[in-house]
């Protein structure tokens, strides 16, 4: 037998190995089902836990940054049209918020002026949730979420201010947007089990 004949029966052993295990491997994997939250049937109608988004009200804010996550949630679950007058579905919100210096300054140009000012900082925004039946009073879903938001601290204080206020806005949008993931995944969940 020549090396040349050797090499090809050694190529096409491990080519059967390889497929084996890719074989081997698809196997516990074939009973998933992996299909979008937000997609539409064949008739081209938004399937069922999204139009189930749509009749959850949320309880009404008490802090500012609780009432951005409220509002943004309450469009993203209705695509802007408000929340329903009455619906099966209750969600209480608890939002927190909290600011930190993220970087110092480390060389300023002016000596005179004070060192270790705070360049940067983030904005932690934190939401604990509970989804309730309105009907029966049972807890369909909680959980908790956090997004975090960076912005630079310039050395006037109003515009200070407006970038951390800016940062509250954006961490707030992205929150709303992880709570509706969330509320999907509860609703199919339920929609599952039913």
């Amino acid at each position: 037998m020549s090396l040349s004949e050797f090499i090809s029966q050694k190529q096409r052993a491990m080519g059967r190995l390889i497929l084996a295990g890719v074989v081997l491997v698809s196997l516990p994997l074939s009973g998933c089902t992996v299909r979008p939250l937000y997609s539409t049937d064949s008739t081209g109608t938004l399937r069922s836990e999204v139009s189930a988004l749509q009749q959850i009200i949320i309880k009404p804010a008490d802090t500012r940054p609780e009432l951005e996550v409220r509002n943004h949630l309450i469009f993203l679950l209705n695509g802007g049209a408000g929340m329903p007058a009455e619906a099966p579905y209750s969600l209480e919100l608890s939002v927190t918020s909290r600011t930190a210096n993220a970087a110092l300054v480390q060389l300023i140009a002016d000596p005179t002026e004070n060192e270790g000012q705070p360049t940067a900082g983030v904005v932690h925004m934190k939401s604990n949730y509970v989804l309730t039946d309105v009907r029966t009073g049972d807890t369909i879903g909680k959980g908790q979420r956090s997004v975090a938001a960076n912005f630079d601290q310039p050395r006037q204080e109003f515009a200070i201010a407006r970038a951390e206020r800016n940062a509250q806005d954006r961490a707030a949008r992205e929150l709303a947007e992880l709570l509706r993931l969330a509320l999907a995944q509860d609703m199919e969940r339920i929609a599952t089990t039913n």
